[in-house]
């Protein structure tokens, strides 16, 4: 056991406790009752006892984290806390994940992401962050414990605590490892052969003849997804020194982060160097300054990791298999007219042309020749984020602290565009061109406050006064292109060549700047530690809205009973401890761009006058709506914190949730000739959900094992929108237009398309499916083609017969994590999933008819009784089988994954002591090894910003086996 004091924000000197149980370790604690330490949680600018908090809080350690080897911080939130959805972008390296704290909050005004906070700093992200840096991190979950945040809070508030040194010893520690990844799953594509038959057998159902006169002579093929998966190593080390004295502490880190890819690793790669330095110091009694600083620099490479328009996926998913990879001999292809240009993509190594599809071009390419056309792009970043404060003691119970912390931000992107020739509709034989970006954004802020916190008798008071001022977005970028350069390889191009200057192209912009300015208060008191209340008021003034609406106020309030702390609970070995809290509050979004609310004139309305010259003009660039506000959520939370038979904790939360005046933008006629649609507060959504929490914890002798397991419930609803609209289109695919809608009475995004019924066995069936005036229903189905529900009984089938055919956001999110040790041995267990969510599997490009197609199609309907759920193949499809939103493009999107598999040693200490160290730890693990799922595509964890379940050729996750070490001096 180790107690340390230690300070938290700077607000209240705090006992705080850290247990360590391993199977060495075999002493019962024997502390009395009354002088354990308890446990103290975040609770923003300040910390509570947990058994205190009266506000939904999950809290997650740094011991949580050390086998969890993420390339991005908040993937480590994953399955680990109830209510909070966490999906991932891509499995491209570097690729961020969808944060969701209680479901989608907002449709309109900004990102659903939550609020971050380190060390006090608001951020927009943490990628910047090294993970091995954590101390802790609390996800503040409803409105009474998130209100303390005021308008940036509706999304919920995720507070990071980084690590601080201590007083003692110099503390030296190592964590690194190395693995290798691969693809998990490829799908089951045709072969050649496959392939031939099925093109034949379309084109003689179009009424041509067949295209292949012998398809068992072109055997297997390309297969593709040979081409573009290989292995990807990645690799992690992580350095950290710290230690202090009586008057001052520190706490030093190095990282170093290094992962390729698993579609070619050449052109998808990420790289990421961190360094930080953290300080306290003690300069008098009454008077502590310190600071934090963090800096990180980036580097990758990537292709679309979702998008069905080109890219190595998409291309490896359509490419015809009977085009082969490289060509030896033109003269022995079906068209070597193909291979006639000059800027023809060749093998570096061979010398031999890549080869062309000539059934299967737009964007898709040989993914090896596309791949040379994209070497030398990359993007970069540095960031640079700290704080500076001080804290003053005076009056014995009075804490007063000032911080100033900002973050400073450079970024960009470079890539060399050569002459090439991927195919006759892809292709580049204008002029080749050098592109630089750079983007810079300083944002900062300083806050103030005041504590007061006493105690008198059995009551216990802390007062919380604030204030705070922020700037944001003070950002400026540039770009340069230089085109027509005397080389075509990406090695030798540079902006040094002496160009002319009419291929030159330059460009350059400043942000629009925000200001914000804050007040708060928190008032938290309880009496005997049994009856418990917390109050707070925040008021934001922000520059992003009209001088009458420039303001709000979000109030919040919580109760809390520790019902096993009453002298009428009885001891007994059921339920140990019992505790009762529930509270209500009010949070802002405003997360717009500035000045949303005017209408500013904008250049491009140029005009002639008189003299027949073109001059510059100027136009209102949108509507002014002087009214436009804040949106609002309102978060009533209920819920019961139990202990059961002495090693069980039970958490049970009820909320429902509710966003008013939701910020929009809406169409508006073209004849009115402005360039940006308006914003209004158009809409009104709840999102109402159950979660639970139950961990376990005991030791026998030699053995110890903790388990802990999550699950979430989550009903979304959209409640109204604009001008008592029905529905607004949401996501779309391809030609085939809208596949999801925002409406009213149902889940964000969910899936409206026609209903099919099966399929037509025969001309009668088609006869007989009529309207009341006795005309064909679907009058261009053949025997084969899709039956359509006629939704709305008008005796036709169009778009007014879409119904609602599923969810795309899950409603039941799960995690299960298990933990093993015996004696020097220790095993984790990690598992999560989610379920009661449809995925839209996109995969096959539509306007394709020759793309290739998945095996599933081989169970397509060739006569009668032959399929009712796979229509018969067809390119120019009168029914609109394929090339309309049914709910046959959607599937099961539930998936159960072995995410995590942990094995460790930890060296005998008398071993450790021979090389130095204190402690030693080898360890294996593997990540994403087993997935259960009925999705028959890449992966089932599909998210990308707020649209969610559109699989429009997914990058996936790979399934990477690694081995570590944690050294400590």
């Amino acid at each position: 056991m180790n107690v340390r004091i230690s300070r938290s924000l700077g607000l209240v000197a705090v006992l705080y406790f850290t247990a360590n149980f391993s199977a060495q370790n075999t002493k019962k604690d024997t502390l009395p009752k009354e002088q354990k330490i308890e446990e103290v949680v975040m609770i923003g600018y300040g910390t509570q006892k947990k058994s205190n908090v009266t506000g939904a809080i999950s809290s997650i350690k740094a011991s949580d984290l050390e086998d969890v080897p993420t390339g991005r911080p908040e993937q480590v939130l994953q399955g680990r806390a109830a209510g909070v959805s966490v999906i991932s972008n891509s499995g491209q390296p570097g690729s961020a994940a969808t944060v969701r704290v209680r479901g989608i909050t907002s449709f309109g005004a900004g990102s659903n992401d939550p609020l971050w906070v380190v060390d006090g700093i608001v951020v927009d992200n943490i990628e910047w962050l090294n993970q091995a840096d954590i101390e802790n991190m609390e996800i503040l979950k409803d409105g009474a414990s998130a209100a303390i945040y005021g308008v940036a809070a509706a999304k919920g508030v995720i507070l990071i605590t980084t690590k601080k040194g201590s007083k003692g010893r110099l503390n030296l520690s190592y964590n690194g490892f190395f693995g290798v990844g691969t693809a998990a799953r490829k799908l089951d594509l045709l072969n050649a052969t496959q392939y031939a038959t099925i093109r034949n057998e379309a084109s003689v159902n179009d009424g041509g003849s067949p295209i292949f006169s012998n398809p068992n002579a072109l055997g297997a093929g390309t297969n593709w997804q040979d081409v573009i998966f290989n292995s990807a190593q990645r690799q992690s080390h992580e350095f950290s020194i710290s230690g202090g004295s009586d008057k001052s502490t520190f706490f030093t880190s190095f990282g170093y982060y290094d992962q390729e890819g698993i579609v070619m690793r050449d052109i998808s790669n990420y790289k990421r160097i961190n360094a930080r330095i953290n300080s306290t110091h003690k300069v008098f009694d009454f008077l502590t300054i310190g600071q934090t600083f963090a800096y990180t620099h980036k580097k990758s490479a990537g292709i679309n990791a979702n998008g069905e328009f080109g890219g190595p996926l998409s291309s490896a998913v359509n490419l015809d298999p009977t085009t082969p990879v490289l060509v030896d001999n033109v003269s022995t292809q079906p068209f070597p007219s193909d291979y006639s240009n000059q800027y023809i993509v060749r093998d570096p190594a061979t010398g031999q042309p890549y080869g062309i599809s000539h059934y299967v071009n737009q964007e898709m390419s040989n993914p090896l020749a596309f791949q040379q056309t994209q070497l030398g792009r990359y993007n970069w970043g540095d960031d640079l984020v700290g704080n500076v404060f001080a804290e003053l003691k005076f009056l014995d119970h009075f804490n007063f602290k000032t911080t100033a912390n900002g973050k400073l931000s450079y970024w960009g992107q470079q890539g060399f565009t050569p002459l090439y020739y991927l195919s006759p509709s892809l292709k580049n034989d204008t002029f080749n061109s050098l592109f630089r970006q750079n983007e810079k954004k300083f944002e900062w802020s300083t806050e103030n406050t005041v504590t007061y916190q006493n105690k008198f008798g059995s009551h216990n008071l802390s007062v919380l006064l604030g204030q705070g001022y922020y700037e944001y977005n003070i950002s400026s970028g540039q770009n340069v292109t230089y085109t027509n350069l005397p080389v075509n390889n990406w090695q030798d191009a540079s902006f040094n060549f002496d160009i002319p200057q009419a291929d030159r192209t330059t460009a350059a912009w400043d942000g629009k700047e925000t200001h914000k300015t804050s007040y708060f208060a928190r008032v938290v008191y309880d009496f005997e530690n049994k009856y418990l209340f917390t109050g707070t008021m925040r008021r934001d003034g922000s520059s992003k809205f009209a001088k009458a609406h420039h303001w709000g106020n979000f109030p919040a309030f919580s109760l809390g009973w520790n019902v096993s702390n009453e002298n009428f609970w009885p001891q007994n070995d059921i339920v140990n401890s019992l505790k009762f809290r529930g509270g209500y509050g009010i949070l802002g979004n405003d997360a717009i761009d500035n000045f949303q609310f005017a209408n500013f004139l904008v250049a491009g309305s140029n005009y002639s006058f008189g003299d027949n010259n073109i001059h510059i003009g100027y136009a209102p660039s949108t509507l002014e709506n002087p009214d436009l506000k804040w949106e609002k959520t309102s978060q009533l939370n209920v819920a019961a914190d139990l202990k059961l038979f002495k090693n069980f904790d039970l958490t049970v939360d009820v909320y429902r949730k509710k966003t008013s005046d939701i910020l929009r933008q809406v169409n508006i006629p073209g004849y009115l000739g402005l360039t940006n649609n308006p914003w209004r507060n158009i809409g009104d959504m709840n999102n109402n959900g159950i979660e639970v929490s139950l961990g376990y914890k005991k030791n026998w002798g030699d053995f110890g094992i903790s388990a802990n397991g999550n699950f979430g419930y989550l009903k979304n609803e959209i409640t109204r929108l604009e001008d008592n609209k029905l529905y607004e289109n949401f996501a779309s695919f391809q030609s085939m237009g809208a596949v999801s809608r925002l409406q009213v009475g149902s889940p964000y995004g969910s899936f409206y398309g026609y209903q099919n019924m099966g399929i037509f066995q025969n001309q009668a069936e088609i006869d007989a499916y009529k309207n009341s005036n006795g005309a064909l229903i679907q009058p261009n189905a053949k025997p084969g083609d899709f039956k359509r529900l006629d939704a709305n009984g008008d005796g036709k089938i169009d778009e007014n017969d879409y119904v609602y055919l599923g969810n795309s956001v899950p409603k039941y999110t799960f995690g299960f994590t298990l933990n093993l040790n015996y004696k020097n041995f220790d095993l984790m267990v990690f598992a999560q999933g989610q379920a009661g969510n449809k995925i839209f599997q996109g995969l096959r490009r539509l306007d394709i008819g020759s793309a290739n197609y998945q095996t599933a199609i081989l169970d397509r309907w060739t006569g009668e009784g032959t399929s009712d759920s796979t229509p018969r193949v067809t390119v120019t499809d009168p029914n609109q089988n394929f090339t309309r939103m049914s709910d046959y493009y959607l599937q099961d999107g539930s998936y159960l994954r072995l995410k995590l598999v942990s094995l460790g040693y930890t060296l005998p200490k008398e071993v450790s002591k021979a090389f130095g160290a204190s402690k030693v730890r080898f360890y294996v693990t593997g990540e994403n090894l087993v997935t259960f799922t009925k999705y028959t595509g890449y992966d089932p964890e599909i998210a990308g910003g707020d649209t969610f379940g559109i699989d429009r050729a997914y990058y996936p996750q790979a399934r990477t086996f690694l081995f570590g070490a944690n050294v400590q001096f």
